[in-house]
């Protein structure tokens, strides 16, 4: 028997892609939101690369609008709520950013509880995890972990991802439908691209391969396989869990220039522009005071970051593909698309 439809919010983001290549390869059908049907096309040709697109459609939805929501998730059992705004640079006003993410989030759950949706996964991040922390915490962080969204430095997206998560929580203790819910909380996502429209972890990869670096922050991040993150969302569908169910999507975490040597190492003189050295914290703390990027990462400058998501992989029988392989597959594939 045909497995049923899940709506799949985003769908032309890299994470989204991912998982409607994984639902449709393991037999669901599949619709997708995007802002204009006018994207229809090219997301379907990159899906069409990696699984049968017989039952892949699409539905018209922003999440700043109520209208097409409705529609979007009508026929659909599942949901998977992947849509959130990421910017390139720090907004003026975060509420340009926040605003979406938790209005968004409302929107798309209000609706498919209105349509007698079982279960729907809201994709979260571990950017609502474990930020806003004493910066000599040795403590790991676990599933019951959230980012203090007062401290100071925090950047909008960590706000907007935890305010998101948050919201969500929120309304479904007071939900009476009947809807399972979870999240899936990854760290940095790494993994082959599908096509050219390549995420903001993608990014700095190409930018390793293309030698913008002189060297590398001394930061260490949670990584994961985006292949891993939507199996994730695809078990915690299947899984006989209670709801609200957290999971982090962590393989390992890995210090920046552990990422740029594993490409170095392993794509030859294809990854001989990747950075082989630390900068100083002084000097990245000077650059960022002209340059957001630097700005982001200097107040986790030399931070270990420890993470402990064994229940996350008991619950869901998760094995991570490790970090660095993820790594160098994102690499491989931005080359092969030509994308350096």
């Amino acid at each position: 028997m045909p497995k049923p439809t899940v709506l799949i919010s985003g769908v032309s983001g890299f994470i989204a892609k991912h998982c409607a290549v994984e639902m449709l390869n393991c037999g669901y059908g599949v619709r997708g939101t995007v802002r204009s049907l006018k994207r229809a096309d090219e997301v379907r040709a990159s899906i069409a690369r990696h699984a049968d697109v017989a039952r892949l459609d699409f539905a018209p939805a922003d999440l700043d609008a109520d209208a097409g929501w409705d529609a979007a998730v009508a026929g659909c059992a599942h949901v998977l709520h992947v849509a959130s705004p990421f910017p390139a640079a720090e907004p003026k006003d975060e509420q340009d950013l926040i605003r979406p993410a938790v209005q968004g989030t409302l929107r798309v759950l209000r609706a498919a509880s209105a349509a007698g949706v079982q279960r729907l996964v809201q994709t979260s991040s571990m950017v609502a995890v474990m930020y806003g922390h004493a910066h000599g915490r040795t403590a790991p962080f676990t599933e019951v972990d959230w980012t203090v969204v007062d401290a100071p430095g925090l950047t909008a997206y960590a706000k907007s991802k935890t305010l998101a998560e948050r919201a969500g929580r929120e309304f479904m203790k007071n939900d009476r439908s009947g809807m399972h819910y979870s999240t899936v909380n990854p760290g940095l996502v790494l993994g082959p691209a599908l096509d050219r429209d390549i995420g903001t972890s993608a990014q700095i990869i190409q930018m390793f391969l293309k030698g913008k670096y002189p060297g590398t922050p001394r930061l260490k991040i949670p990584c994961v396989d985006v292949r891993d993150v939507a199996r994730m969302h695809r078990l915690a569908l299947e899984v006989d869990a209670p709801s609200f169910g957290r999971y982090l999507g962590v393989a390992d975490p890995l210090w920046l220039i552990e990422i740029a040597r594993a490409i170095r190492d392993n794509l030859g003189d294809a990854g001989r522009k990747a950075p082989n050295r630390e900068l100083p914290d002084w000097l990245v703390r000077i650059v960022a005071i002209f340059d957001f990027a630097a700005r982001q990462a200097a107040p986790d400058l030399g931070k270990n970051f420890v993470i402990d998501n064994s229940l996350t992989r008991r619950t869901l029988g998760m094995e991570f593909i490790p970090a660095r392989d993820s790594a160098v597959a994102m690499a491989r594939s931005l080359i092969e698309l030509k994308l350096v």
